[in-house]
């Protein structure tokens, strides 16, 4: 006869877990201590906001003003055109380079010919290694008003030469669409190491049923897309009013700076330029702040409609 015996479940515990994995927990300290002095560390500084910071005093010893930069930020006359300029390209940045890794990675996890789809994946990753000053310097090269490619070749056609940098409508274009083409490649990675892992069975079933590629995309390689785009989708909203600061502020100029001047480049400008560092720090945490709520809205409706989400 068998005997019914119940095994005990060992409780775990830290002190007997480092003992056997130190050598991890070792290597686990680096990074730690990194995002602890680089990361946390700074916040301290949020401080400067609310106290008119000098030099000469430090931040303990400067006066406290409260909510006096806030205040002055909000009445400031251009503060809706600078939070609408952010808003525009963020949304648009979202709208279009959003989607774009997702498609390239689609089209290249149907591609049948390996050689092809490496030459291709080769061609769309470069891109991101450029630097934002080269890849700026790039842009006004190719869309200079007498020398550049793109209206040479308009000479050519007989049409009029336009001048890109100097006229405003066309600079959230030319943000956005030169960011598509630098980072599409790099983040179309993690689509294309997900469509790697998608169960055979599932594609030879729909060949089976006679799905045709566009339906084979919506009902096996999209489902399997789904908890990774959900997270993504969630950090770029969390991240709609933390538009680049270099890029943006390379490719202003007198005449387009009514729809280039966003968030970041005012911080900059009052901040460093103007030394006016207790209200650059305010303004910089009201935008940290928006940021973080969108992150944590997007994240509670993520887990109220879906699966997927961060926390």
């Amino acid at each position: 006869m068998r005997k019914n015996m119940k095994v005990k479940k060992k409780s775990w515990s830290l002190k007997e877990d480092f003992r056997r994995r130190w050598q991890l927990y070792l290597m686990l300290l680096f990074p730690v201590i990194y995002i602890l002095i680089f990361c946390y560390v700074p916040m301290g500084g949020i401080l400067i906001a609310f106290k008119d910071y000098s030099f000469r005093k430090g931040i303990m010893g400067s006066e406290w003003v409260g909510l006096k930069y806030f205040k002055q930020f909000f009445h400031n006359p251009d503060i809706v055109k600078i939070i609408k300029n952010t808003l525009i390209i963020s949304f648009y940045q979202l709208l279009v380079s959003f989607p774009a890794p997702i498609i390239l990675a689609l089209a290249l996890h149907i591609v049948g010919n390996d050689k092809f789809k490496k030459v291709m994946q080769t061609v769309t990753y470069a891109p991101y290694f450029i630097s934002t000053v080269v890849l700026v310097g790039i842009v006004l090269q190719c869309l200079h008003l007498n020398i550049d490619v793109v209206n040479t070749i308009l000479d050519m056609l007989g049409m009029q030469r336009v001048d890109f940098m100097g006229k405003a409508a066309y600079l959230r274009h030319i943000y956005v669409w030169s960011g598509v083409w630098q980072g599409t490649g790099f983040s179309a990675i993690i689509y294309i190491a997900a469509l790697g892992n998608v169960d055979q069975s599932l594609v030879e079933a729909s060949l089976i049923d006679g799905a045709n590629r566009f339906r084979r995309i919506r009902v096996v390689e999209l489902p399997a897309l789904k908890p990774i785009i959900t997270i993504q989708l969630i950090m770029a909203v969390g991240g709609i009013m933390g538009i680049g600061f270099e890029k943006m502020f390379l490719m202003q100029n007198p005449m387009n700076l009514s729809v280039s001047e966003i968030i970041s480049t005012y911080v900059y400008k009052r901040g460093l330029k103007d030394m006016q560092y207790s209200f650059a720090t305010a303004v910089g945490l009201f935008n940290s702040v928006i940021n973080f709520a969108l992150l944590f809205s997007a994240n509670q409706l993520s887990r109220k409609f879906g699966e997927t989400s961060l926390w």
